[in-house]
């Protein structure tokens, strides 16, 4: 779940791009916002509520929702696991350059409401998240991940889980990404397929880079 545009730009379509962003919410930024701004719009965010079918992503999938699933492994054994432990609970799968979660030291709890800051198309938005649920297992596998939901200041609905698995038995490590959405902003709605294109997009990239992030988590180490 991410912030997505598709327009093309001149100077004078941008300024108008953006003015029609400004009037659907005000997180659509000309330049990177600043840690006050980022601030208030996530005090602005905490006690607003969510959508209907919170946590569903640990059971039965609501209808009328997209729904991706994506897994790959990462390796074997136990330093593995640990590395990609201490990857996600830093919020590494959101260390892609374009897209960053704000402020990245906050903690892992349920409740705690971060802010997804991307870049595209030559704007700059914000878009509001809460931990939903965390999960840390040690049978029948180790088992550790937690899943954040939309609150009302993001372009889109729903719920979205990382979980990352080590299967003992047969010595492997798995991450995976589940989530649910559909488009709340009136312009994704309309450019439905290319908003699917730059999610999985986004995607790919979360899974492309995590080599890069169990490096940095040994050098941290």
């Amino acid at each position: 779940m991410k912030f997505v545009l598709w327009l093309t730009w001149g100077s004078r379509p941008r300024l108008c791009a953006f003015a029609a962003l400004r009037g659907l919410s005000p997180m659509f930024l000309l330049r990177q916002p600043s840690p006050e701004t980022i601030r208030r719009f996530i005090s602005s965010q905490c006690e607003l509520p969510f959508y209907p079918e919170v946590g569903a992503t640990a059971g039965q999938l609501p209808p009328g929702y997209n729904v991706d699933r994506n897994l790959i492994m990462l390796g074997t054994g136990k330093g593995t696991y640990e590395r990609a432990f201490a990857a996600l609970r830093n919020w590494k799968q959101f260390d892609l350059g374009w897209v960053k979660i704000v402020p990245d030291e906050t903690p892992l709890e349920v409740g705690a409401t971060v802010a997804i800051q991307a870049k595209a198309f030559g704007f700059w938005s914000l878009s509001a998240a809460r931990i939903v649920y965390l999960i840390n297992e040690d049978a029948p596998l180790k088992r550790f991940g937690f899943a954040y939901g939309t609150l009302p200041d993001h372009v889109e609905c729903g719920e979205e889980r990382f979980t990352i698995e080590w299967h003992a038995g047969a010595d492997s490590v798995w991450y995976e990404i589940l989530a649910f959405s559909r488009p709340k902003n009136p312009l994704v709605r309309l450019g439905f397929p290319l908003a699917r294109m730059l999610q999985q997009r986004f995607a790919r990239s979360r899974f492309q880079l995590w080599p890069h992030w169990l490096t940095l988590m040994v050098r941290d180490d």
